[in-house]
């Protein structure tokens, strides 16, 4: 399975429809959402090209192929607008016989198993790191609103893989897992 992982939109029409370029010109299979996806928060600039309207109309047509989790800046006026559900705090699913949590990364983290993999945004810096329990963490950054000096950034998973690349094709990391 080929999955395209992102976080941390904040309702930036144009590198939502980068996103949505990429999913499919490469023809993943899912797009899994880390939260955050309409609204800026009170502690982010605008990013650019905001409009959380156009981001909905991006995103609503793929709501089949869409699996997401509710960040800190996404509310239940949100979910009225999307077609697939965003108020879940965590997830769970089973790929390449992997277990994936997923979460935004603001509260803490399920609960996890021996060898499980936990993706998160939240802090817009991408990530690798290996925790208690060999338990993986991953974070693709930020699409919009990159911080630490990273660049606009988002992760593909594919055949136990981990990508994490910009806008521009550079990767920022690579992980086999």
């Amino acid at each position: 399975m080929k999955l395209l992982i992102a976080s941390d939109i904040h309702g930036s029409y144009f590198f939502a429809n980068k996103l949505i370029s990429e999913f499919n010109k490469e023809r993943f299979d899912q797009i899994l959402l880390l939260g955050d996806i309409l609204y800026h928060g009170p502690r982010n600039d605008l990013p650019k090209e905001y409009n959380p309207k156009k981001v909905i109309d991006l995103l609503n047509p793929l709501s089949s192929k869409i699996i997401a989790v509710r960040g800190n800046c996404d509310a239940e006026v949100d979910q009225m607008v999307l077609d697939f559900n965003i108020l879940n705090d965590s997830a769970k699913l089973i790929v390449d016989d992997k277990t994936f949590h997923l979460a935004h990364g603001h509260k803490p983290f399920p609960k996890m198993g021996n060898g499980e993999i936990i993706l998160t945004g939240h802090t817009h810096i991408p990530l690798y790191e290996k925790l208690e329990n060999n338990i993986h963490h991953l974070n693709p950054g930020s699409i919009s609103i990159p911080k630490g000096g990273f660049n606009n950034s988002y992760m593909i998973y594919e055949n136990n893989n981990f990508l994490i690349k910009d806008f521009e094709n550079n990767i920022i990391l690579e992980k086999t897992i």
